[in-house]
Parts: C-alpha cells; sequence; structure tokens
C-alpha cells in the first residue's frame, strides 16, 4: 500500500525568496517551494500538502500557532503515515519540543526540518533535508509500524529527538545538535534507524492530542552580579507559575542569603523554579556540589539534562493539565517524553 505524508510549511528559510528591492529574504508560495524540488516526483509514495496563511517568520512562533499546527496534524492523523513540518530554525527546537508534549502516545513520525539557505538557491541545504524528511516520514518495520514514532529534527545528515535538540549555529549547514542524547538517525549513503534509542509507543492505543498551553513561565540566567532587586522583582511578578533558573555548571548559583531567600519565598508561594545547567552538554546535580545543595533547600527542582527550550514547554504543557504545584514539581523529574536521562 503506498504510503502518505503530509507536508505542512509554517515559514521559514527553506521557502524564502530575496526580495530585489531589499535585498532581504521574505517567504513566498509554497507551490514555488515545490517547483524548486522535482526530486520529489521520484518517490513513490502520495505527499500532500498544508501550508500556513500567512507563512510565520519562526521568530514570531507562539503557543497558539503550536496548538494550530496540533490540529492540523491531529485532524488529518488517520490519513497520513507521518508528518514533515518545514519551519523556521530559530524557534524550531522549542516547537517541536512543545509537540512532543502535546502528542501524547505518538505512533507516527512528526518530521521537523528546514535549511540554512532558501531551497532556490545553488548551495541549498534544504533539498536534502526535505528529502531525507520525507523518506524518514514514511518508513516503516515488517510489521507496518513507524519506525520513527516521535517528534524529530532533521538536519545535515542526523535525526535528532525534538525535545533533546538545541539550535548551535547560526551559520553552519549542521544547525542542531542533541548534546545529551544520541541521534535517533544517521543519514548517508544508507540511513540507519537506531531502534534501541527510539521511543516505543503502545501500539494497540490511540494517539492523544493535546491543545492547552499555559505561558506564566520565565527563564532567567544567573550571572555574577546579579541584582537582587530584579530577581525578587521576577519572583513575584502576578500570575507567574515558573521559572526555567539557568544555573552554572552542574546546577551551582551563587551562596547570597537574599538569592537564597527569595527563592525559596517563590517555592514557598507555589512558583516552581526548575534547575537547568547553562552548559550545552551535561546534567543538573544538586547534591554534587554544597551550593546545588542548598538550592534544592530552598525548593528548586532539578531539571536534570533538559535543554531549556524542553524544560520551558513542558512547564507549559503540565501548567495546563495541574493546578498543584507539587505535582508539576514532580512530573518535572519524571521523563514523560524522553526529555531526561534519569
Amino acid at each position: 500500500m503506498q504510503s502518505k505524508v503530509l507536508l505542512i510549511y509554517t515559514g521559514g528559510t527553506i521557502g524564502m525568496n530575496r526580495n530585489p528591492q531589499t535585498g532581504a529574504l521574505e517567504p513566498f508560495d509554497f507551490e514555488h517551494l515545490l517547483l524548486n524540488v522535482p526530486e520529489l516526483q521520484q518517490f513513490d509514495m502520495q505527499i500532500d500538502t498544508y501550508q500556513f496563511q500567512p507563512p510565520i517568520d519562526s521568530s514570531d512562533m507562539s503557543p497558539r500557532l503550536w496548538t494550530e499546527l496540533s490540529h492540523v496534524i491531529a485532524d488529518r492523523y488517520h490519513r497520513y503515515d507521518g508528518f514533515v513540518v518545514l519551519h523556521g530554525t530559530d524557534t524550531m527546537a522549542f516547537t517541536a519540543s512543545a509537540l512532543s508534549y502535546m502528542m501524547e502516545n505518538l505512533t507516527k513520525p512528526i518530521i521537523f526540518t528546514g535549511s540554512q539557505l532558501p531551497i532556490g538557491q545553488l548551495r541549498t541545504d534544504g533539498k536534502e533535508n526535505l528529502i531525507t524528511s520525507i523518506e524518514i516520514a514514511a518508513a516503516k518495520d515488517a510489521e507496518g509500524h513507524a519506525l520513527v514514532p516521535e517528534v524529530g529534527i532533521y538536519f545535515s545528515g542526523h535525526l535528532l529527538r525534538g525535545n533533546r535538540t538545541t539550535k548551535q549555529s547560526a551559520d553552519e549547514f549542521n544547525a542542531f545538535e542533541s548534546f545529551n542524547y544520541p541521534h535517533l538517525v544517521d543519514a548517508g549513503v544508507n540511513i540507519a534507524y537506531h531502534r534501541e534509542r527510539i521511543l516505543q509507543p503502545q501500539w494497540d492505543k490511540p494517539m492523544v492530542p493535546h491543545f492547552r498551553l499555559d505561558n506564566n513561565v520565565i527563564i532567567f540566567s544567573l550571572f555574577p552580579g546579579i541584582r537582587e532587586d530584579l530577581i525578587r522583582h521576577i519572583i513575584h511578578t502576578p500570575n507567574l507559575r515558573a521559572i526555567v533558573m539557568r544555573t552554572f555548571g552542574s546546577g551551582n548559583a551563587p551562596q547570597s542569603p537574599w538569592l537564597l531567600n527569595a527563592l525559596k519565598e517563590g517555592a514557598k508561594h507555589g512558583k516552581v523554579i526548575v534547575n537547568i545547567s547553562q552548559c550545552m552538554q551535561g546534567t543538573v546535580e544538586m547534591q554534587r556540589y554544597d551550593t546545588g545543595y542548598h538550592l534544592q533547600e530552598a525548593g528548586v527542582v532539578s531539571g536534570h539534562d533538559s535543554t531549556v527550550e524542553s524544560a520551558v514547554t513542558k512547564l507549559m504543557y503540565l501548567q495546563s493539565h495541574y493546578d498543584d504545584p507539587d505535582i508539576i514539581r514532580q512530573k518535572m523529574n519524571q521523563s514523560i517524553r524522553g526529555e531526561i536521562t534519569l
């Protein structure tokens, strides 16, 4: 039976054209994008398309648009074997992380990809990214199950788990990496699927979509000389429910009494404060040094080896489901979509 893949164009560099007057890149019609990839006609599968109107610069991506994208996929879920989402690179890791939480028990691939150069340019990386993403989205095993039933990001020969991924370069074709989790797929002459690394759903149960997110969350980074009044202002922000706090090394922070007291005060008043390392690689170990231990005593919870993108979208997802901050803290210490290593 012929595979069916839905190609969803949200916007991004892959579908851009250079404005002759301004020299700036701007989106053009999706049909022109397909005309630039005649190789797609060689696939022995049905490829349908859906375009966001208007296309979205990924800098303007938002929870509302994540919900719209989730509806696009959920409404067509039973009609397709896989989905490829063309998306700008700047916030792709945020969107892929959010979708991983919003699609519970995912049984089909949702592959995000894009490019660093527009697909109409001679040296574009977009063609290979698009063609291989479609092939991965349609791939099945002997039992007819998807080989990669995950939300992933495919770029420059590698498929990465979406909620483990961070944009690492604004200039290189190898724009993304999952520093704390190995690649799900490596595509060279052959496409190597690392089955032991790929999540396996309950195949006999349906995918459950979730469309609500609560974005009452903020990210801030610690740095030497950070001011007490600014931190207290953040912690006492009305309606704020959670903070992703980017700390040093393996989860360390200044031992200033005012900082620990402010964090303790925030946690006591129901704020969920999650400790994420500023390092690209490694994990938060709050028992390793005295400074981390004091954070734990103040009510800060470990984000383990989560990316910032994954932590903030996971909090949005959990806050839309639970009012009790203790339940959210508990869930932040559980891997619900393969997003942390325990």
